[in-house]
């Protein structure tokens, strides 16, 4: 059935309080999108099973066998954990591969990211200071952090092992315990992710993966009173019911939401740089992350040259089998996905956009059993076209020219999204100057589509709230307490 090592998750089951057993939700057949194979079959948590999750973990970090801890204690055990994921790299990228259809360059370079962010978390939580702050009187004031309690964690099917990584790093490192819900489409991961936590130590309880669908479990979890903080990455609409409910528990949370980024080309630029870098910004992944350069704004004196260079360089991307070293681009995640991104292509040409290359399925080569789709250029739109306007999370990239960076600055910030940009130039005053105008979380400058756990990530606008990865993400996951120790000889004079 499968050409894969199944034996982090050998028997279908989920875990639930410490517990490897069946779920009571309906089996889920996963299935690799590069052919419909069926990896595995697996059970799905219920709303009972979430709820015992959560009431689980509740018990949990309570208990001094871990919030109790002191932080080099846990920091072992991030460590741990990121050591057995270096352990498992080949057996997790192929599961990821299986999993989502990403090619198996990108997922071993993921899963390499997710014990880094351990292993970071683990050093930062060593290091990680609370402070005496200065006296204003007879009494020592200090400031310290405890654990917020049960954290849900909701993440995406894009890259699984890399996104519950960094929730689960920071939040356990905080002494939280933490009920997980991946994506109902990619669960296979998340499960291998939680029998390594439980083989390096982290207690019974502490974590809970639990599969299923988003709208039953996740309403579950953000709605449960014992959950005191949801962490999501996902759509904006989701982001924002999810914001509505937290409103009403006075809960914090941190959602990473939906983009719509701008690449900016300027005349100075360094063309093989900036056509090698938009094709990796905007197809790599298969367009399939929220950071994704689907916006292409190119000065006009140089566009015509530029994108005829890029629709050659989108012509010549490999896209097929992602078990293949080779492979720049795998199969979008399901039937259903593919056939939106196709309507948003048959949107923009009904708006008036022309197809520079694209805009298909490839053929051959075993492809039309899996979910492919060319990398796909439309020019001839402006920003206002809805396939402007809305995320399509597909390789898709629409390119407008610019005159100046007035008009360039009015265009790329009107948008509702503020995740992401790529600015490519030679000039470091102008991209300094745009960089700051610009209305996003994260600049790209003559690079795109890199990231550090060390540097904060975050969306404006409509892209999100909160922040993660960065020394201080730890504290996302805890809550301040000031400290007040009297120091005074005498009584209170006010009571005298």
């Amino acid at each position: 059935m499968t050409h894969f090592d199944t034996s982090l998750v050998p028997t279908g089951d989920i875990f639930i309080g410490g517990e490897w057993r069946q779920g009571r939700g309906n089996p889920y057949k996963s299935l690799y999108p590069a052919d419909q194979s069926v990896n595995m079959e697996i059970s799905t948590a219920n709303a009972d099973d979430a709820r015992e999750a959560v009431e689980a973990a509740d018990i949990a970090w309570r208990r001094a066998d871990w919030s109790g801890l002191k932080p080099h204690q846990r920091a072992l055990i991030l460590y741990r954990i990121a050591d057995l994921i270096m352990a498992r790299h080949e057996a997790l990228a192929q599961l990821q591969r299986r999993d989502n259809g990403k090619p198996i360059g990108e997922t071993r370079v993921l899963v390499a990211s997710a014990a880094n962010t351990f292993r970071y978390f683990a050093a930062c939580l060593e290091t990680l200071d609370e402070e005496v702050t200065p006296s204003r009187g007879d009494y020592l004031t200090m400031s310290i952090y405890e654990p917020i309690g049960v954290i849900a964690a909701i993440t995406p099917w894009n890259s699984p092992i890399a996104s519950d990584a960094q929730k689960l790093a920071p939040a356990l490192a905080g002494g939280n315990a933490v009920v997980l819900k991946p994506a109902e489409v990619t669960p296979l991961v998340s499960l291998a992710l939680a029998r390594i936590c439980e083989e390096a130590g982290v207690p019974k309880g502490v974590l809970s993966v639990v599969p299923g669908k988003g709208s039953v479990i996740g309403d579950v979890l953000v709605r449960h009173p014992l959950v005191k903080k949801v962490s999501f990455t996902g759509g904006t609409e989701v982001g924002r019911g999810i914001a509505r409910i937290a409103a009403d528990k006075l809960m914090p949370v941190s959602l990473e939401l939906g983009g719509k980024s701008p690449t900016i080309v300027f005349d100075d630029a360094d063309l093989d740089h900036a056509v090698n870098g938009v094709l990796y910004g905007i197809f790599s992944s298969s367009g399939e992350a929220c950071i994704a350069g689907s916006r292409l704004f190119v000065q006009r004196s140089i566009y015509d040259a530029f994108m005829k260079r890029l629709a050659e360089g989108a012509r010549k991307l490999r896209v097929g089998d992602p078990s293949r070293a080779e492979t720049q681009m795998g199969p979008l995640i399901t039937a259903a996905h593919r056939e939106t991104v196709e309507r948003y292509v048959a949107l923009g040409l009904e708006e008036g956009g022309r197809l520079l290359c694209g805009g298909e399925r490839p053929v051959g080569d075993g492809r039309e059993a899996g979910t492919y789709f060319q990398p796909t250029i439309l020019e001839g739109l402006t920003n206002d076209a809805r396939i402007c306007r809305e995320e399509i999370f597909g390789p898709v990239l629409v390119a407008m020219p610019f005159d100046d960076e007035a008009s360039l600055l009015k265009e790329a910030n009107n948008s509702v999204f503020g995740l992401a940009a790529g600015i490519w130039t030679r000039d470091y005053k102008r991209a300094y100057r745009i960089a700051r105008a610009l209305e996003t979380g994260t600049v790209w400058i003559n690079t795109y589509k890199l990231f550090s756990i060390s540097t904060p990530f975050s969306g404006w606008k409509e892209s999100g709230m909160g922040r993660e990865k960065g020394r201080l993400g730890i504290r996302e996951y805890m809550q301040q307490k000031s400290l007040y120790w009297g120091l005074n000889d005498a009584p209170l004079a006010w009571a005298n």
